[in-house]
């Protein structure tokens, strides 16, 4: 695949599974009018393949919450899907709500460090990389860095950790995140891990179910794809890169969470009293799937016709899904008014991982 960035294995399996009718259809991401416009597509047509290969960084798309609504959830087709780790979990979250069929999808899983919000993508590379945004034709984070290639084939690249200290770089979600490998997907694909003259010409496979080993097994034997032993040295950088990317996470879960740590419900109240209630935060969410009821008068929590809403609306949207927070940041990006719901929802789900298993680290409000 002349257009893949790592050798196009996850391009490659992709087309092998529409061509051997072991999927019906496949979803996956292409660029639209540019590259800070992410485009969910549904290809049957296995020459169309190519046409989501490479990464979008500047797109933000959660692809769970798509095959719910606008596939059926999988349930009467068999869906081969390109996932990054909150796409995993939300689609988990998503079948153990009977909302998606886990047996008729093959999920593979792509290395991810974060992705940046195409608007913010936009100033960035203006006010720091002093381009024009619509003359990048191709971006990458790589080695600690945001690179971005113009028209005319200049690459220049800048730290995340400088970008970020300014206010720019990662989604502040992606910041925190500590999936990086989403080894709950049936395959994990990605550069990390690919070494010497292979680089940029191979694709590291973690095989992570049967299925995936079946794919992958199956695409080998029919010359689809080639494969080798995994580079020992490539294990253990693969290893190292995982590792740096989850002390990143874990400094800045300690950074905004300690920015609420004294007073998180005053903190929320102030910051919800912004709430138009739009329900945007609710319609977005991979995890909240309301239930329409018939309500009567005086038997609702939250009043109804006033703006901004009672404090009990957040309570209890935070109450129905903190437990399951998958941190994918949709609420917080897709708010009007700008509330930092994925800090609050994000902070809750971490205090009770700390409090009721503690193997998953420390109270957010304790360090």
């Amino acid at each position: 695949m002349e257009k893949a960035e790592c050798g196009g294995a996850v391009t490659a399996l992709l087309k092998y599974a529409l061509e051997n009718k072991i999927v019906d259809a496949v979803l996956a991401i292409k660029k639209g009018v540019d590259l800070y416009d992410a485009v969910p597509s549904i290809i049957t047509d296995p020459g169309e393949i190519g046409g989501s290969a490479g990464s979008l960084h500047c797109g933000t798309v959660l692809v769970s919450k798509l095959i719910k609504n606008y596939i059926g959830g999988a349930k009467d087709l068999k869906l081969g899907v390109t996932v990054k780790g909150c796409d995993v979990m939300g689609i988990l979250e998503l079948a153990k709500r009977d909302q998606i069929n886990l047996d008729n999808i093959i999920m593979i899983g792509v290395n991810c460090g974060g992705t940046v919000s195409p608007v913010s993508a936009r100033k960035m590379i203006a006010a720091k990389y002093g381009v024009d945004p619509a003359d990048i034709v191709k971006e990458e984070i790589d080695k600690g860095q945001f690179i971005i290639m113009t028209k005319d084939g200049q690459h220049k690249g800048i730290s995340i950790d400088e970008l970020e200290e300014e206010g720019y770089g990662r989604r502040s979600n992606c910041r925190r995140c500590l999936y990086k490998i989403p080894r709950q997907a049936d395959l994990a694909c990605g550069n990390w891990g690919v070494i010497g003259d292979k680089a940029g010409k191979a694709t590291f496979v973690e095989v992570c179910s049967e299925k995936g080993a079946s794919l992958v097994e199956g695409a080998v034997k029919a010359g689809a794809l080639e494969t080798s032993p995994a580079d020992p040295k490539g294990i253990a950088i693969r290893a190292k890169v995982e590792g740096a990317m989850l002390k990143l996470g874990e400094k800045w879960r300690k950074h905004d969470f300690s920015t609420i740590a004294e007073n998180l419900w005053d903190v929320i109240r102030d910051e919800t009293s912004r709430c138009i209630k739009c329900y945007s935060c609710i319609d977005n969410c991979p995890v909240c799937l309301p239930i329409k009821i018939e309500l009567t008068k005086g038997t609702t929590m939250v009043p109804v016709g006033h703006l901004p809403p009672a404090p009990m609306f957040h309570m209890r949207r935070l109450a129905h899904i903190s437990d399951s927070c998958i941190n994918c940041g949709q609420c917080e990006e897709l708010c009007p008014v700008e509330i930092p719901l994925a800090l609050f929802s994000h902070a809750v789900r971490v205090e009770a991982d700390a409090t009721y298993h503690p193997k998953l680290g420390s109270a957010p409000y304790k360090n």
